[in-house]
């Protein structure tokens, strides 16, 4: 998807200065692709290593998920992931056999779920792809570590900014 810069705000004499417009709308594409590729070599990596029975998504899951047991409401509010598609991946991976789940306690309506050792070895497979990139990026000193911090700080800030327009805080 590729972001179109309008002429003006609706409703407004004028909208956002060009300058500020543009670069906000690229990092807005650069964004998306960026997590699009990471899924993309997610999947390459699977493919390579004979792991069909799951998707990216999954796997990002489950490296989120760590050595944390959760609901599948916490990773909603986390942020992470949307309604719908959080009970289906769950369900998916259990079937797989890379999560297990129990009924909570307290809620019986809430399950919480926390990797298997067949989970744990996929989530170990995503960490040393993840180690490899980042040993690459800084052995072709693609980025420095300090620009990389400046950029997650901007970043932070940009999502700061996204949640507090949900919630409606000007």
């Amino acid at each position: 998807m590729s972001f179109q810069t309008p002429m003006k705000a609706p409703g407004t004499e004028e909208g956002a200065s060009p300058g500020i417009m543009s670069c906000y709308l690229d990092s807005l594409s650069l964004v998306e692709r960026l997590h699009r590729l990471l899924l993309d070599v997610i999947k390459d990596e699977f493919e390579r290593l004979g792991i069909l029975e799951i998707n990216p998504v999954q796997a990002l899951l489950l490296f989120n998920i760590g050595e944390n047991e959760v609901t599948a409401g916490e990773l909603k509010t986390r942020g992470y992931y949307q309604g719908s598609n959080v009970s289906y991946n769950l369900k998916k991976l259990v079937e797989c056999g890379y999560m297990h789940h129990q009924r909570c306690e307290i809620d019986r309506r809430s399950v919480r779920v926390k990797l298997t050792a067949k989970g744990v070895d996929l989530r170990e497979r995503v960490t040393a792809l993840f180690e490899r990139h980042a040993k690459g990026m800084d052995a072709r000193n693609v980025i420095t570590l300090d620009a990389m911090d400046e950029m997650n700080r901007t970043l932070r800030r940009m999502e700061r900014y996204g949640s507090d327009q949900i919630r409606y805080i000007y």
